[in-house]
């Protein structure tokens, strides 16, 4: 009687553990076992090199490119809504991700991108707003730092820069950075500011190799320095500068410049334009470039971002944005410096 009833406690224990082994993988759905099975399969072929793309428009140039080769038999993995496409470029491995719009999509995009395969460095590629009055649009800009710029701590009316920020002191803000005076640009209205300041933040940020649950703060993340420095070797290439009839002043350029920003913000603003350009030195403005340099830096991944512009952000001599023409110009350039930087890359 003693070992019958050891064995139906045993097979009870094994039951309930085959339960919550269940409820794991039901709580885990968005990864199925079939994907975790071609996720394991496509590490063992890795490192691989990540490009995460914003939008479809700016990832097609990209896709029919002959430089581009799908993964013979699994060319691309679905997961979590994003589709992981396998394959190489100018005979890297390669996996590419669209993102869609904003910070919080790019973020999410990237994370899954490393968390899920091996993954060696990342490469971003888009459009962007320029900010930069001595570049034109068609220009592909490297920037060597990045900011999210749409966190703020706004003050209220009355208070100034003297005055401490909310909760400033429990040391979660900080007016390290500097502030916009909405006053600045409402020069009628400048004694009745009820807009009054927004201070701009520094992101939390958490690395992998940190302790959990302890912050750490960051503004402006750089890019991997040998990715910047290698980058300087496609300053000399030439660039498409006509869509159908309609052709640039000159032909575009590559060039590195010190800084970007992105915020969940279209910056159709000539005004807003002149002061990130002033207070920050941005050139690039897009809405995702810094939510990859953040995760990147929590990752301790390297990174480079290759942003094309697309308009003069707030407008140039044109009376409407010029991004709804120039947009297949810039995005066709920045995958042009894309395949061209990967070529130069160590196999």
């Amino acid at each position: 009687m003693y070992r019958p009833f050891m064995l139906v406690m045993f097979l009870l224990e094994w039951l309930v553990i085959l339960a919550s082994v269940n409820v794991i993988r039901s709580a885990n759905a968005a990864v199925s076992d079939y994907a975790w099975a071609n996720i394991r399969r496509v590490n063992q072929e890795g490192p691989y090199l990540g490009i995460v793309v914003p939008n479809s428009f700016e990832m097609s140039p990209l896709l029919q490119s002959p430089s581009f080769v799908p993964h013979d038999k699994l060319p691309y993995i679905d997961v979590a809504g994003r589709r992981f496409r396998i394959g190489k470029v100018e005979n890297k491995r390669v996996i590419v991700v669209m993102t869609g719009l904003s910070m919080l999509n790019a973020g999410v995009s990237t994370e899954l991108l490393l968390s899920l395969f091996k993954i060696k460095g990342i490469l971003h590629i888009g459009i962007a707003e320029n900010a930069n009055p001595q570049l034109q649009i068609g220009d592909v800009t490297i920037p060597q730092y990045w900011a999210h710029t749409g966190l703020w701590n706004w003050q209220r009316y009355g208070d100034g820069p003297e005055d401490k920020l909310s909760l400033e002191s429990n040391g979660d803000y900080t007016r390290s950075v500097g502030y916009l005076e909405l006053s600045d640009f409402n020069s009628n209205v400048k004694d009745q500011n009820l807009l009054n300041n927004v201070w701009y933040q520094p992101e939390e940020v958490f690395p992998v190799d940190g302790y959990p649950e302890i912050r750490q703060h960051a503004f402006w993340i750089p890019v991997n320095e040998l990715y910047f420095s290698l980058a300087e070797k496609l300053e000399g290439i030439k660039l498409e500068g006509c869509l159908n009839s309609t052709c640039l002043p000159r032909r575009p350029l590559v060039t590195r410049v010190e800084r970007g920003i992105s915020a969940n913000v279209f910056v159709d603003n000539a005004a807003y334009r002149e002061f990130v350009y002033t207070k920050f030195n941005a050139t690039a403005i897009d809405m995702e470039s810094a939510a990859i340099a953040l995760v990147c830096l929590q990752q301790r991944t390297p990174f480079l971002t290759i942003r094309a512009l697309s308009d003069l952000a707030g407008g140039g001599s044109s009376t409407s944005n010029e991004a709804a023409i120039f947009t297949p110009l810039a995005a066709h350039n920045a995958v042009v410096v894309l395949l061209k930087f990967i070529s130069l890359l160590n196999p």
